[in-house]
């Protein structure tokens, strides 16, 4: 049985609405800010267990506790890890959906197939999407597993894929919104930000700031922590190019 991460109440995850957070293991990217490195990077059976294993629970189990807590929240977040590259997804969304909750999709937008396939039926139909625009498409080599496909080929590829989920989300009439980070240290700036824009809709673009601790990366537990400074001035430039962007947790 697959095991996952769970989050019995979240007032921030899903904007307007108490969820709970089922988060899937395993992801095609290593991000090193990332703060879910025991699902980034799931333990080979035999193995001994990461710290923070021990917290993650077998998903029919959490899937039978959100059904139960049904009437205290508004809906479930699917998020990871990468959620997209597991087939359970589907199935969890039609469960969820039968208990009568909404459901919203954290992805990092490198699996259109997988997006389409959910967008087109209406039993998997995310009712909320948040995709991650984490550096210029150009720069996401930067973000592969050590040892992965870092050719221009691939980087090119890992472009194309974000490009056409923003374009399903776009179509779909779904209602999303995309997500950066801002680091102290400048490490995504305008230009990230310049190239990215296309990608973006008329949906909010939420910047927030990053903070260190507990990384994939050790060494990025000690970058500069970004500011709502860096996040507004991020949040500045990319509305001067004409986009909904916003500071998470300021007023819209």
């Amino acid at each position: 049985m697959l095991r996952v991460a769970l989050r019995k109440t979240s007032l921030v995850d899903y904007p307007g609405r108490v969820a709970a957070v089922v988060f899937f293991p395993g992801c095609n990217l290593r991000c090193p800010w990332c703060h879910n490195s025991p699902l980034v990077e799931p333990r080979p059976a035999g193995e001994r267990e990461k710290p923070g294993e021990s917290d993650l629970v077998d998903l029919g189990s959490a899937l039978e506790l959100i059904e139960r807590r049904r009437f205290l929240i508004g809906g479930v977040v699917f998020s990871g890890g990468e959620p997209l590259l597991r087939r359970e997804l589907g199935d969890s969304i039609r469960r969820v959906r039968e208990a009568g909750l909404r459901v919203k999709l954290d992805t990092n937008g490198t699996s259109p197939a997988a997006l389409e396939s959910l967008l087109s039926d209406g039993s998997t139909r995310p009712d909320y999407v948040a995709l991650d625009l984490k550096l210029a498409p150009r720069r996401y080599g930067e973000l592969f597993p050590v040892g992965g496909l870092g050719s221009a080929a691939a980087v090119g590829e890992t472009g194309r894929e974000l490009g056409r989920s923003a374009a399903l989300l776009a179509a779909s009439g779904a209602e999303h919104e995309f997500r950066s980070l801002a680091f102290g240290s400048g490490f995504f700036a305008a230009s990230d930000i310049e190239a990215l824009a296309p990608l973006v809709d008329g949906s909010p673009w939420y910047f927030s700031p990053f903070r260190p601790g507990g990384c994939l990366d050790p060494l990025w537990d000690s970058a500069p922590a970004g500011s709502p400074e860096d996040a507004g001035r991020l949040a500045a430039f990319a509305r001067s190019l004409g986009k909904d962007a916003r500071v998470r947790g300021e007023p819209g």
